[in-house]
């Protein structure tokens, strides 16, 4: 970077500690660089200063009762990091991890991503380092009636829409909806990732998975290939895990591997996906109990080992960073000819520069995961109009916008000078339309 260091140089001063925003900082400036070059107003209206800097920064504490009457303090989080194109739009994230350097990073990452979708929405992020796991319905309730009593003073239909993310499904979306509607005495779309019954869309399920899929299958389709007969290696099983081997075994592909935070299983014979549905969305088991119901798979202790399994085609859909150089070597020399990156930012910066290099190709998270928020805005479309669109209506709106991000940031990479590298086609792409934004709005 020339000149766009001094602003990376300035975030990481500004923000000691927070090593994920750091990366996903670095990762956009050193794409955006030809665009300073190209827009000289842009740099002397700070564009690029105010945009990694979120607009504002809520950090509050979160008292909860558990089962035994026990009092807990959590910590919550909501970072509206920018509003030029909409109001502020990201997932809840309840995790032990979470902390403000990972919701910078994810809301940093959510401005770029919203943008790519064409819906006028801004970006945003938000959570606490509650875990929900081995809680009783009661104790997460609980929480997330104490966490929405804050959180309700920030949020609104028109000011910021959060959905879920990690550790927020629609249990959860549900007792902070219920909430919220109590607080402010009004049912609006503030929330989205809602039941059907309340105002929820049909696909929103589906949505992200679905549309790593479609994403991928567009990249796939400009080299004269498609999904049909690959064999493909997913990790995690979560929605977006479940919902992307369903999309790609719908394409014609053979998914063979998933996994959790514990090990993960390989099914020569393609995974069943009847099967971790009852596990992980009725159960709420394990990947290890996969092998009870199909005892010819295979199950390793350790989620990192996945990539060693031969694939066409790797979706890693489980958190930031689980994907890294070595894991890299290993896909490429196996076969690999692509990675859609289904979590954010689950790919380490030297495992997405060998792909690039190999010619692999590589569909990054803020365009190729994009499927789950471009679902949340078309629900908030439907709150808004008091409509409820049938499950082919969004799945066929989903495509499209899917294919458009596509055309988007392969148009943006080519105009650039690299035409196949879509992390940078994504990221300028991202960025066009929120900077003309911010630069007709003036210095606000």
């Amino acid at each position: 970077m020339k000149i766009l260091a001094g602003v990376y140089e300035q975030v990481v001063k500004r923000n000691p500690g927070e090593p994920e925003f750091h990366q996903a900082v670095k990762e956009v400036l050193e794409s955006l660089e030809p665009v300073a070059e190209r827009h000289p107003e842009y740099v002397k209206a700070g564009i690029f200063d105010r945009i990694v800097e979120p607009e504002r920064q809520i950090i509050f504490r979160v008292p909860w009762v558990d089962d035994a009457g026990t009092v807990h303090v959590n910590r919550g989080f909501r970072v509206q990091f920018n509003s030029a194109i909409g109001p502020y739009k990201g997932g809840l994230r309840f995790h032990p991890s979470v902390n403000l350097g990972i919701i910078k990073f994810l809301g940093f990452e959510q401005i770029f991503k919203n943008s790519l979708t064409t819906l006028p929405m801004g970006g945003g992020k938000g959570g606490s380092d509650f875990d929900p796991k081995g809680k009783s319905d009661m104790e997460i309730m609980r929480f997330c009636q104490s966490f929405m009593a804050e959180l309700s003073r920030h949020v609104g239909p028109d000011t910021d829409v959060p959905a879920g993310d990690i550790g927020v499904g629609a249990r959860e979306i549900g007792y902070m909806f219920g909430m919220y509607k109590k607080l402010r005495n009004e049912f609006t779309g503030v929330l989205t990732g809602k039941g059907i019954p309340y105002g929820g869309s049909l696909v929103r399920t589906q949505a992200t998975g679905y549309g790593l899929c479609y994403f991928v299958e567009e990249a796939l389709k400009a080299k004269g290939l498609s999904f049909e007969g690959k064999t493909v290696v997913i990790s995690g099983s979560g929605n977006v895990a479940i919902y992307a081997a369903e999309k790609a075994q719908q394409l014609g592909a053979r998914v063979v591997a998933l996994n959790d935070s514990n090990g993960y299983i390989y099914d020569e014979n393609g995974i069943n996906l009847d099967t971790v549905k009852l596990i992980k969305e009725i159960q709420r088991g394990r990947i290890s109990d996969y092998i009870k119901h199909h005892p010819h798979a295979k199950y390793t202790g350790g989620s990192r080992g996945i990539w060693t399994i031969p694939c066409d085609i790797a979706l890693p859909c489980a958190t930031q960073n689980e994907l890294n150089g070595e894991d890299a070597e290993i896909l490429i020399k196996n076969g690999c000819i692509a990675v859609g990156e289904g979590a954010n930012m689950p790919s380490t910066p030297d495992a997405i520069d060998l792909f690039l290099k190999n010619n692999v190709i590589f569909a990054p998270g803020k365009a190729a995961n994009a499927g789950g928020v471009a679902t949340s805005g078309l629900e908030m479309s439907q709150n808004s109009q008091r409509l409820s669109w049938s499950f082919e209506e969004v799945d066929e709106k989903l495509k499209g916008i899917m294919k458009s991000i596509y055309k988007n940031s392969s148009e943006a990479a080519a105009e650039y000078g690299e035409p196949d590298n879509l992390v940078l086609g994504a990221n300028i792409a991202g960025f066009k339309k929120v900077a003309s934004a911010m630069y007709a709005q003036g210095v606000v």
